[in-house]
């Protein structure tokens, strides 16, 4: 039987990709006041954004239970003898530790394996794409997660922001904490490094965020899974991918948006590219 892959929302991997390459994925929750939400299950991205500027509630967010995963391992169980959960950072969220700890709850006889990706968004997400190709293809377990703990190494995700207020309210602003205060009329850069967000430079214009985005694409090697994420500005993202043909076939790019999660964090106006690949 085929390895089973799940992950979580925060992979921002797409509903036409998880079904087309059966990778099952467990939501985060957001919530605003006193309604609560699964992450593009419950709310779309569409209106989290429109909640995001105009409720007067501020979102928070909560990872999945462990029973959560639970219900989700016990199903597949059924299907499989083999199941590889692969979860977004731990220094992030406790998502990571509450598939930990569905593992423990496990009863039938199904190896399940947890893996902390220590990434997010596409980062996450390529190498949940290329982990469900392997099982596609009958690799074996053992396989998948040697080859996994590899693209950790390979994956990248870098981001353009228009403002860090949302991810310093929420808390999850990192080593990204000393570029507050001084960005009155610059753009963070930022990426993810060693689980947690990290800066990576500062632009003047979001031209400029755009075009620093497409230059580190251009710098990486043996590109193997690339993808664009938007929030609400997909004419940015689609105009970034079609520069980004010269580098990687466009037709082969993911074009996936920003989830309700991450938003929390990121804000409206953030485009990201991710990439499996090595650096130059």
């Amino acid at each position: 039987m085929a390895v089973k892959i799940v992950t979580d929302t925060l992979s921002d991997i797409t509903r036409d990709l998880a079904k087309k390459l059966d990778i099952t994925v467990v939501p985060l929750y957001v919530r605003f006041g006193d309604k609560v939400f699964k992450d593009r299950v419950e709310m779309t991205t569409d209106d989290f954004y429109y909640r995001l500027q105009h409720d007067s509630n501020w979102p928070s967010t909560t990872q999945p239970t462990p029973n959560d995963f639970l219900d989700i391992f016990d199903k597949l169980a059924d299907e499989t003898d083999e199941i590889l959960c692969i979860n977004l950072s731990h220094k992030l969220s406790g998502t990571y530790e509450s598939a930990s700890a569905a593992k423990r709850q496990m009863t039938k006889s199904c190896r399940v394996e947890v893996i902390d990706s220590l990434t997010v968004v596409m980062g996450l997400g390529t190498i949940v794409i290329d982990a469900a190709k392997q099982a596609q293809n009958g690799a074996r377990m053992d396989d998948i997660i040697a080859r996994v703990r590899r693209n950790m190494d390979r994956s990248h995700a870098i981001m353009y922001f228009d403002t860090l207020k949302y991810l310093a309210k929420g808390g999850r602003i990192g080593r990204a904490q000393g570029l507050l205060g001084s960005l009155l009329s610059v753009k963070p850069i930022l990426c993810i490094r060693d689980g947690e967000v990290a800066p990576v430079t500062r632009v003047r214009s979001r031209q400029a965020g755009l075009d620093y985005l497409y230059n580190y694409v251009k710098g990486l090697k043996n590109i193997q899974e690339l993808a664009v994420e938007y929030a609400t500005t997909p004419e940015d993202a689609k105009e970034l991918m079609g520069r980004l043909n010269d580098i990687f076939p466009m037709e082969r790019i993911i074009l996936s948006t920003v989830s309700p999660v991450i938003g929390t964090y990121t804000g409206p106006h953030v485009v990201c590219v991710a990439a499996l690949a090595d650096k130059a």
